[in-house]
């Protein structure tokens, strides 16, 4: 069979030796209770959903649109960021209406990175941000994103060495997988290194409103100089409960989003017109159904995080995002994440996301997504305390060496 050089270049999708797993149990009748991926459960807001009933049933929206968003919905993207964020966005020039923000973000880096540019990603990270890169060409070098490492020693070091030098980096605050989140001078400290070293900055910023416990994720962009040095990506998928509908968008540095509205000219039409009155609608409209569903993820966390320390596995309740990143027990470290994520639907009929699948930095952890309502999550919590009362040699594995 010919071969597909840019296919050889994509690593391995290890989440499906884990969901083929959790297919056979489901097909054997198995209730396992799935926490693996990020698919919000809740449905979109009334009058979000209503709006697009509305514009749906108007044939003149049924033509084409614009491949970078139809006027209105730039407008409000720039209204939306100035009320947020104090942020000044020009709709014409500095925002681009994107099919999700996974599609903007993987476009925006083949657009901008040659063959060999050199790209910083953490890792562990969103698996789009680092696949971006390899699609494109671009070299992809990992910046550590794990406990007791300071990022930006890391980050300088590295960036002192190699070769060449760096073109672009993407980042994402608050973090999918590890949940971190940062402050206002984290971006300022970005900021300084993207204009000292000349290096593109991606920000996606996909969990911008689910935040707990006070806890106010700052904008890339509020940080001077931060449009002169890169752009910031935002979904509906998670604040809007809009996963389905697949629309976001990108705001910034007018290059890069020039870049990105011309090869999105020869790729797509744009999201289907409806959906953009829609979202026009949901950016504009009032912000409670936000806060409802940040609401239900902090329930779902509390009692994901409680269950999980009342039965001994330590974890520390995350202050954004709709997961949990969780160390693997010690007893059990030694499997890894996939062969430990393999276990728990065997013996716990829970499936998470293992941690490999992240980068190589995360596979002593397993993520959990909040897309259970609580009484699922109890549940879940029953069948990992099975487990956690087990040896690795009771359950047929090796011990710790």
């Amino acid at each position: 069979m010919e071969d597909f050089p840019r296919m050889k270049r994509l690593p391995p999708y290890v989440f499906a030796e884990v969901n083929a797993i959790k297919m056979e149990a489901r097909r054997r009748g198995e209730d396992i209770i799935d926490l693996g991926m990020g698919n919000p459960d809740q449905p979109t807001p009334r009058h979000i959903v209503d709006k697009l009933i509305e514009a749906a049933s108007k044939g003149h929206n049924h033509r084409y649109s614009a491949s970078k968003g139809i006027t209105k919905l730039r407008v409000a993207i720039s209204d939306w960021y100035k009320r947020r964020f104090d942020v000044d966005i020009d709709p014409e020039t500095e925002t681009i209406a994107t099919i999700g923000a996974k599609e903007g973000l993987s476009h925006l880096v083949l657009a901008t990175v040659r063959p060999g540019d050199v790209v910083l990603v953490p890792n562990p990270t969103y698996p789009i941000h680092s696949a971006s890169v390899v699609i494109a060409g671009g070299n992809l070098v990992s910046i550590p994103l794990v406990p007791g490492r300071d990022f930006f020693d890391d980050l300088n070091r590295i960036t002192e060495y190699v070769r060449p030098r760096p073109h672009m980096m993407i980042i994402s605050f608050p973090h999918n997988p590890t949940t971190m989140v940062v402050d206002l001078d984290f971006f300022r400290r970005i900021v300084e290194f993207a204009k000292r070293n000349e290096v593109w900055v991606i920000h996606d910023f996909a969990y911008a409103d689910l935040v707990f416990d006070g806890y106010v994720a700052p904008s890339f962009l509020q940080v001077p100089g931060a449009k002169e040095v890169g752009v910031e990506l935002f979904s509906m998928s998670k604040s809007y409960n809009m996963p389905g509908w697949r629309v976001g968008f990108a705001v910034g540095n007018k290059r890069l989003i020039y870049a990105l509205t011309r090869i999105k000219s020869y790729l797509d039409y744009g999201v289907f017109q409806p959906i953009q009155i829609a979202s026009i609608i949901a950016l504009n409209g009032p912000y409670d159904c936000v806060q409802q569903i940040v609401s239900t993820y902090k329930e779902r966390r509390d009692a994901l995080c409680r269950g999980l320390n009342n039965i001994g596995w330590r974890v520390e309740p995350p202050k954004g995002t709709m997961f949990v990143w969780a160390r693997i027990p010690k007893k059990f470290r030694h499997l890894g994440s996939i062969e430990f994520s393999k276990m728990l639907i065997r013996e716990a009929k829970v499936a998470v996301s293992p941690g490999i699948g992240f980068g190589e930095f995360g596979d002593e952890y397993v993520r959990f997504a909040l897309v259970e309502n609580v009484h699922r999550t109890n549940q879940a919590v029953r069948g990992l305390r099975k487990v956690m009362r087990q040896s690795p040699e009771e359950l047929g594995y090796p011990p710790p060496h």
